[in-house]
């Protein structure tokens, strides 16, 4: 599985990102490319910021879902997805795309960071389990819009 953590998958995903334009038509989904890549964002904010967190995550998703975050298994189309990362006003794709570049970056420049926090929702991934989720992540999202 590829992973955001390496040169390879950061290079794959930013280099694809760069194909990207307000006018890219989605193969599946609600959302616009502008509204997408804010939603990619708030992963990328969580893993970055890795602040400790409290939350226990539900037992069901730790247990049966986890696994499908970060195995080679591409993700069916139009799953659902947490309120947190939904939204419904128009987002200025310029803007957006900046934001999420700049945010895998940032994702990138941590990849030999020594504490890792466990994600409030999934609880604990490795750091090469936390790369190949966001890979993932992007990869579906890229693919939702033909790149």
């Amino acid at each position: 599985m590829k992973s955001l953590l390496t040169e390879e998958g950061y290079r794959d995903i930013t280099s694809r990102i760069e194909k990207l334009s307000e006018n890219s038509e989605k193969g599946w989904g609600k959302m616009t490319v502008g509204q997408m890549a804010w939603h990619c964002q708030y992963p990328l904010d969580l893993a970055v910021k890795n602040k400790p967190n409290t939350a226990k995550g539900n037992w069901f998703i730790k247990t049966f879902f986890k696994k499908s975050l970060y195995d080679e298994k591409p993700w069916r189309k139009n799953l659902p997805t947490s309120s947190l990362m939904k939204t419904f006003d128009d987002k200025d794709f310029n803007s957006e795309i900046e934001k999420l570049k700049s945010l895998i970056d940032d994702f990138y420049a941590v990849r030999t960071r020594d504490k890792w926090y466990p994600h409030p929702a999934f609880g604990v991934f490795t750091p090469e389990q936390w790369g190949q989720l966001e890979y993932k992540h992007l990869d579906h999202h890229l693919k939702q819009f033909g790149v």
